[in-house]
């Protein structure tokens, strides 16, 4: 059964035994008790991941975030300022800095990352046209900060690892014909995780970055699982008519 928190312990194990190097990033968009499930199998393997919160979070869990820092987790801000401040730029930055200020006072965070917003019409990424985001402190910022052309982008946008073809931002379009032409596409977790355990597979040559969404990860089978099935489903037509526009 996909997207469960027991195949995600065997991707963790199918990482940890490939011997690659990788990144765990997670960007957390709903449900962060869920994060928190993901955070403790992560460190019971003894692996850390670098966790995005939304600014909902920041004022309104910061006890789940607590926890996951003192797991040993990089803890990180996942922003979307034009999208709040409908694309006024000084106000997106004063947003931006908000934020991050108030999320410091519950962890350390020199790492942020953009929040996709796909119904919006802002990338929240253009607020670094300009603005410097290393003036606000922050060290990383994965898509502006990793070398894609050793490094393959696997995320589970779309409750899917080839989620990209109905992905608005969480993509990244300058080297998805490369990947597809070195056969480095997979749809489900099994088929990542069978890639990993094959040497002779092309995913051995790169560095990996793999990101999730921890709302699709349920503890098991079950009522949240096919909720989220289904309004992933209905997500995914509509992303798919935003990309097509």
């Amino acid at each position: 059964m996909d997207f469960t928190l027991a195949k995600y312990r065997q991707l963790c194990q199918a990482l940890i035994d490939c011997g690659l190097e990788f990144e765990l990033r997670h960007d957390i968009d709903l449900k962060p008790a869920n994060a928190l499930d993901i955070a403790r199998a992560e460190h019971s393997l003894g692996l850390t991941a670098n966790y995005y919160f939304r600014y909902m979070d920041i004022w309104g869990n910061p006890g789940i975030i607590r926890q996951i820092a003192g797991l040993g987790h990089t803890i990180g801000y996942h922003y979307e300022s034009l999208t709040s401040t409908q694309g006024d730029m000084a106000a997106a930055y004063g947003d931006f800095c908000r934020n991050l200020t108030q999320l410091r006072t519950i962890a350390p965070v020199h790492t942020a990352c953009a929040h996709g917003s796909p119904r919006s019409p802002f990338n929240s990424m253009d607020l670094w046209k300009h603005y410097d985001i290393r003036d606000s402190g922050i060290e990383y910022e994965p898509m502006l900060d990793t070398d894609f052309n050793r490094t393959l982008y696997l995320t589970d946008t779309g409750r899917r690892w080839d989620g990209y073809r109905v992905s608005v931002r969480d993509r990244v379009p300058e080297r998805e014909k490369f990947w597809q032409s070195e056969g480095l596409v997979f749809h489900t977790t099994d088929d990542v995780i069978k890639a990993l355990e094959d040497r002779h597979h092309p995913i051995h040559r790169y560095r990996l970055l793999i990101n999730t969404h921890c709302q699709r990860w349920a503890a098991r089978f079950g009522t949240e699982w096919i909720a989220e099935l289904c309004k992933q489903s209905i997500k995914n037509i509509v992303k798919r008519f935003i990309v097509k526009k």
